[in-house]
Formats: C-alpha cells, sequence, structure tokens
C-alpha cells in the first residue's frame, strides 16, 4: 500500500547509543527484505558525536553517536531536550513519516515522540504516527516525563522484539506495556537486532500486512499469551549476536 500521492510510506529508523545509522542499516539488512520493500527508511546519525568507547568498535566504522547522555541509573538525562527538537526538526522536515523503527536507545526515544505526541507536546502539525517497531526499547524512569509520555496508552500500532538474555529485558516489557495491544516478539538473543526464524519472519510480516498496510493475513497464526490485550510469539533462532551484524 502506499499514501494517496503515490509514494511509498515512510519509516524513522534510530539507531543505538555510540553506533550509527548506517550501522543500524546494517543489523536491520539481516531480515527477510522482502518485509519493507513497501517502504522508504531513513537512518539518520544521532545529533552528538560518542562521548566514549563504542561497543561496536572493530565490528563496524566509525563515526559513532549518541542521541543523548544519561546517568548510569537512568533518571538523570543531558542534551534530551536539545535531540527531541533536533528529532521533530528533522521529521518536520524530511516527512511526514508513518513509522519510527529503534534500537535500543533509539527506540527508547521513539516511544517517547510518540507518547509526547499523544498528548500533544510535540510534533502537533505533524500527522499521527501510525506504527512502531521496537528493539531492545525501554521507558525513561524520570517522573516528570513518564507522567505525560506515558500518561494513557500510546494508540500506536506496535511490535516489540524483546531478547531472554537482554539486561534490557525487564525495561522493554515494561515498555510495551505502555502501548495499546502491543505484540511483542520473543527471541533468544541478548541486546542486539535479532536474527529471525521462518516463523518470526512471517509474523512480522503477518503485522506489517495486517495492522500498517491492512492486507489480509498469511501463513503462521498468532501465539497468544498472558493479558488480553498483548499478543506473543517466541522464536526458537538460538543465533546470539550481541550489538553485531
Amino acid at each position: 500500500m502506499e499514501r494517496e500521492n503515490g509514494k511509498k510510506l515512510k519509516i524513522l529508523c534510530l539507531h543505538g547509543f555510540r553506533t550509527s545509522g548506517s550501522f543500524l542499516k546494517k543489523q536491520i539488512s539481516k531480515w527477510d527484505p522482502s518485509l519493507f520493500t513497501q517502504f522508504h527508511m531513513e537512518f539518520p546519525d544521532g545529533k552528538y558525536p560518542a562521548g566514549g568507547k563504542s561497543d561496536i568498535e572493530g565490528i563496524f566504522p566509525p563515526p559513532y553517536y549518541e542521541w543523548f547522555q544519561f546517568e548510569k541509573d537512568f533518571t538523570v538525562y543531558f542534551n534530551l531536550e536539545e535531540c527531541i527538537t533536533y528529532l521533530c526538526e528533522y521529521i518536520t522536515a524530511n516527512g511526514p513519516f508513518d513509522g519510527f523503527l529503534g534500537f535500543s536507545q533509539g527506540a527508547t526515544l521513539c516511544a517517547l515522540l510518540l507518547g509526547y505526541q499523544a498528548q500533544g507536546k510535540v510534533l502537533k502539525e505533524h500527522p499521527l504516527i501510525k506504527f512502531f517497531i521496537s528493539i531492545s526499547g525501554s521507558k525513561f524512569r524520570d517522573p516528570s516525563i513518564c507522567d505525560v509520555a506515558y500518561k494513557d496508552p500510546i494508540k500506536a500500532k506496535s511490535i516489540h522484539f524483546i531478547g531472554d538474555k537482554d539486561w534490557l529485558k525487564l525495561p522493554s516489557e515494561d515498555l510495551a506495556s505502555a502501548f495499546d495491544k502491543p505484540l511483542i516478539l520473543r527471541h533468544p538473543q541478548g541486546h542486539t537486532v535479532p536474527r529471525l526464524d521462518e516463523v518470526t519472519t512471517n509474523q512480522l510480516r503477518n503485522w506489517i500486512n495486517e495492522e500498517v498496510l491492512c492486507q489480509p493475513k498469511v501463513g503462521v497464526s498468532v501465539i497468544e499469551h498472558g493479558k488480553d490485550h498483548e499478543k506473543e510469539v517466541r522464536s526458537t533462532n538460538p543465533n546470539k549476536v550481541e550489538n553485531g551484524v
């Protein structure tokens, strides 16, 4: 499905801490390329050069970037408002965007923008972002942010990749709970963009077709777990690539 003007749907893709847009593009290239043939995907770099060592040094060439900085307990942030302003200006200048995709710090930022937009705090003149693909995302912990961004269930269609060995497993689950009817896709890997087995690839494809493109489902059925408003499917792919490609 394309927009009424004939252009492809646009996805803004935000990379993880101290990596780059090019690296996230490489990570996503592990997935079946047919998943995103109907989209235009943009991979901007973070606003700030990496302020320290990157976990992907020796794996992927520099430069590396970060979106904002934070203290270890993730309750105090630096340059966050500047980052939000930067992203809103980017979205306004290069959009409209139909959806977000993010990994780690990038996913956390995407969710914040979705929550803020829903509450009328940012992107007031931009159409509502319709969908979100989260990989190892988490909530901000500052109460002044939480009380706005996650005040009400976020209505954007969302799919959340959560790794069994990810140090952000529980925060990722908490982020999923901030959305209305999230689809959770679990995998046995850690803090990485996971390699997808056939079942999970089909589940992602069905979600894109049904929820984003409004096309009928084919293939694998949904596995439901726990809460009535949440759906979950588990990958059996044993590959483990921490932050790598």
